[in-house]
């Protein structure tokens, strides 16, 4: 019983190292600034199911791709009617990447043009808004 506890003890202490090397390792391999790619739609036909197709088409093809950091789609937030929210669109995918190579990489993916040749016949217009940013941090200040 005890050696099966130290084996037990064993292996999650390596599995945990094992973690923490890799995403150290995908720490030291980003290369510049992280990039922000911000994608927005603006449909021909914005029916709310025609709204959900898109979000969930960004879902099947978009989110996991290498050297993202973090993926949301979604729709136009109805309750924000402010004069300075711009409300000419109607789906909005969000990507965050490591580094540059990875938003290239991701450029190129057969997925990424699967999507596009997928969706596009249904896009009245598409913008997209690149930026660099370094530190960046999620959660809510104290």
């Amino acid at each position: 019983m005890m050696r099966l506890a130290f084996a037990s003890l064993a292996a999650a202490l390596l599995f945990t190292t094992l973690g923490a090397a890799g995403k150290e390792d995908k720490k030291k391999a980003a290369t510049g600034p992280a990039i922000g790619h911000m994608v927005y739609f603006k449909l021909k036909d914005g029916t709310p199911e025609n709204k959900q197709k898109l979000v969930a088409a960004c879902k099947k093809y978009l989110a996991d791709h290498d050297g993202i950091v973090f993926f949301s789609a979604g729709v136009l937030a109805d309750a924000f009617k402010r004069d300075v929210n711009d409300r000419e669109w109607d789906v909005a995918l969000h990507l965050v990447f490591a580094d540059k190579a990875a938003h290239d990489k991701y450029q190129d993916h057969p997925e990424h043009l699967k999507f596009i040749e997928e969706n596009k016949a249904g896009w009245a217009k598409v913008r997209v808004f690149d930026s660099e940013f370094g530190d960046f941090k999620t959660g809510a200040k104290k």
